[in-house]
């Protein structure tokens, strides 16, 4: 109803699920992988194409910049702790690029048992939470331009359903450059992947291609030459953005403290080395 903000959403799952237990949790993260995806090409119906292809421009240097040294760092840490190599290459892959959607589509090409899968998405969705509550109150405090905020959310905060609802809740702009640049980073996917495959020696597992992001463009196209009427597109992206807060209930309501509980510390302390890293990196960048 657009009655609630992004943030609120995801509290207000979380609550429900303290409360009331989900009982329906593998139906949430299929619900999950559905609705983000069909909000984000429905952003795509407030975007033009001159300015996303500028936008995705001007987020390369650090796109490259961010992934390659969160990934090298994270595969340093990750023996400095001794922590499972399989298990630590997951966490370093969802902080460097998407989250969830990075971790789903590396854990095949490095053959990952499914604890160790969960565990990762554990923390990825755990931190992400983290972020959708603080960033747009730290980019509050320090006074970022809705450009700076988007880049920076883009880049720092590791899901795509998060970063679309920090920048939501900081302005149209914000949410644009966010999306923009969080979409042209999810293609790292590829070859992050390659790089896993020879990095655990592993040879015939299929690549996972993010292909939604072609009707990401392809809105973006239709918006670009006016082939929908303007009260379309604006009721399509109206629909988009009320879709993603389900979408973040729905994320909250599959935060379990049993299995938070399950962790350990040593995956954590990986996770918030490298996401403060990334943080604090991407932001100075942005801003000097």
């Amino acid at each position: 109803m657009g009655i609630i903000n992004s943030a609120t959403a995801l509290l207000l799952g979380f609550l429900f699920t303290v409360i009331f237990h989900n009982p329906f949790k593998a139906y949430s993260h299929k619900a999950i992988h559905y609705f983000l995806k069909i909000s984000v090409v429905g952003l795509g119906f407030g975007m033009f194409l001159k300015e996303t292809l500028e936008t995705g421009k001007e987020g390369l240097s650090l796109t490259v910049l961010s992934i390659v040294s969160t990934v090298s760092l994270g595969l340093l840490l990750t023996r400095l702790l001794k922590l499972d190599l399989k298990l630590g290459h997951l966490i370093t892959s969802g902080t460097a690029i998407c989250g969830g959607s990075a971790i789903a589509a590396i854990s095949p090409v490095i053959k990952a048992k499914s604890k160790t899968i969960s565990i990762a998405l554990g923390i990825v969705f755990l931190l992400n939470s983290i972020a959708l509550l603080i960033f747009p109150a730290v980019g509050h405090l320090l006074d970022l331009t809705q450009e700076q905020f988007g880049l920076w959310c883009a880049i720092a905060i590791h899901d795509t359903s998060s970063v679309v609802g920090a920048a939501l809740s900081y302005g149209d702009e914000a949410l644009r450059i966010a999306t923009t640049v969080k979409l042209s980073r999810t293609l790292w996917i590829i070859p992050l992947s390659i790089f896993s495959m020879f990095l655990f020696k592993t040879k015939g597992e299929r690549i996972k291609i993010p292909y939604f992001i072609v009707l990401f463009i392809i809105a973006i196209i239709i918006n670009s030459y006016h082939i929908l009427p303007e009260t379309a597109t604006n009721f399509i992206v109206l629909m988009a953005k009320r879709l993603l807060i389900i979408t973040l209930f729905l994320v909250g309501s599959t935060i379990s403290i049993k299995d938070l509980k399950s962790i350990g510390i040593k995956p954590i302390i990986l996770a918030l080395i490298l996401w403060i890293f990334i943080s604090i990196f991407s932001l100075i960048f942005i801003t000097y």
